[in-house]
């Protein structure tokens, strides 16, 4: 019978070899592979089957040598470690037989391949959305490599890395660490598999910023995680979302598009290693305007998120001073009742329009002058007018507004800027601050947002008051 099967033996162990190869190698009139494998299948062969080995890296004359027996009508077996079809002989077997035009039949039987025993060995670091990379440039330039690697650390995959290194490839598995290192967080977990299946083999769990090439080798599989990935006593899991799915049964839909945004601007965030509150603000901030520059210009006092939150807990902030309605507009109203907190603008108080008239200044600023008046110790926060901003900055100066904090985010074109700057000196109120001519009331009520309810941000689960 004119048959090639091209099967995969599995990762290195007896035990991991399917029945379906076990039955295939017992029925082989000749089995061709490299000799290191043969080992893992010479108690299946049958009396008088014949072993052919062509040596490392000769690849292409294995697989002539298949088809030459195989015309003399035997059933040749050629075996490839892992599965035949990844990074394996199946491939270039089905080329040659189109070269060759033969009408030879191929059957491809899988096999365990090694990222699959890796994994188990890990515990479940491949649970979701997954890529292999082999960093072998022989037959694939290098420069398409690379493409591959950022395009899996961007896309957010977990990815399987084949052939890490070797003697002549000591600096690719670097080159890929630094790659995913621009995009991925630093302490995503890392886990590699030396000799997986093997009596030498070794497994380990690290990060992305502590893995050390160095401890790697071209008998290694190296699987990096997710944005979702964690370790837990001692293994390695990506989950699939079923428990997320169970916990927010509860959640209406205006919160779930809200939650998928928000995982989706933490995955496209060039720097994930930023303290929690300015990450909670940099998120609501990116999901108002589309706009990534807030990464660059967001600008948060060490602490501010946290610090305005625990006085909203504590009872000791109960009061937000915008310099526009459109700002109270866009605060939560059921964030506002549920911890008590009242949002006010003075714009529309009738005394606005004499005080700006006796003193010459604009509506917002006399607008300011009461709002201190009345609430000194209010959370200010400014979306629209700089020109209230520095009243405010002059009334902090003259000691009659004590800001539990303040919002920067006024927008435009004059005074902006300087605005701003004017603000940080005050070292002993916590500032949130959008840098330079960006701004506007839906950020300035954003980031109140972010404030009032930082208590979810652990858990990315924004929008519990839509």
């Amino acid at each position: 019978m004119k048959k090639i099967i091209v099967a995969g033996i599995g990762p290195g162990s007896r035990e991991d070899i399917t029945p379906a190869v076990m039955e295939a190698v017992r029925e082989a009139d000749v089995v061709v592979g490299y000799k290191y494998y043969f080992q893992f299948v010479e108690q299946y062969l049958k009396p008088g089957c014949e072993c052919i080995d062509t040596g490392m890296k000769k690849e292409r004359e294995r697989a002539e040598q298949a088809f030459q027996i195989a015309e003399q009508d035997k059933t040749v077996v050629v075996i490839s470690s892992g599965d035949a079809g990844i990074y394996g002989m199946a491939p270039l077997i089905y080329e040659m037989k189109r070269e060759r035009q033969s009408d030879i039949e191929i059957e491809a039987l899988p096999g365990i391949s090694a990222f699959q025993k890796a994994a188990s060995l890990l515990g479940a670091p491949v649970g979701h959305d997954l890529c292999i990379i082999s960093l072998s440039d022989l037959m694939t330039p290098w420069e398409l490599i690379e493409r591959r690697i950022k395009a899996a650390a961007t896309g957010d995959f977990v990815t399987a890395v084949y052939n890490p290194k070797s003697h002549g490839r000591y600096w690719q598995l670097y080159r890929l660490q630094e790659l995913f290192l621009k995009v991925r967080s630093a302490d995503t977990p890392v886990g590699y598999v030396r000799q997986a299946g093997r009596a030498e083999q070794e497994v380990k769990v690290t990060t992305l910023s502590a893995l050390d090439p160095e401890d790697i080798d071209m008998f290694t599989i190296i699987i990096i995680g997710n944005s979702q990935s964690y370790v837990a006593d001692g293994k390695f899991i990506t989950p699939r979302g079923y428990y997320r799915e169970e916990r927010e049964t509860d959640v209406k839909p205006g919160q779930q598009i809200m939650m998928a945004s928000f995982r989706t601007i933490e995955s496209e965030l060039r720097n994930k290693d930023i303290p929690l509150g300015h990450k909670w603000a940099l998120l609501h901030a990116i999901h108002t305007t589309a706009d990534f520059d807030m990464e660059r210009i967001l600008y948060t006092d060490e602490g501010a998120v946290e610090l305005l939150y625990d006085k909203v807990k504590n009872g000791t902030l109960k009061t937000i001073v915008t310099d526009v309605t459109m700002v109270v507009s866009g605060i939560r109203k059921g964030a506002l009742q549920r911890l008590g907190i009242e949002a006010k603008c003075f714009l529309s108080d009738p005394r606005v329009a004499d005080i700006a008239s006796e003193q010459g200044i604009t509506r917002t600023q006399a607008g300011i002058l009461l709002a201190v008046e009345a609430h000194p110790d209010a959370l200010f926060a400014f979306g629209n007018a700089p020109t209230a901003l520095m009243e405010l900055c002059d009334l902090i100066r003259k000691g009659k507004a004590h800001p539990a904090g303040i919002i920067a985010a006024p927008v435009g074109f004059v005074h902006v800027r300087e605005s701003k700057h004017m603000v940080k000196p005050f070292k002993a109120i916590p500032k949130i601050i959008i840098e330079g001519r960006k701004g506007g009331s839906n950020l300035a009520a954003t980031l109140c947002n972010a404030i009032l309810t930082f208590d979810d941000a652990a858990q990315l689960k924004p929008g519990r008051d839509l």
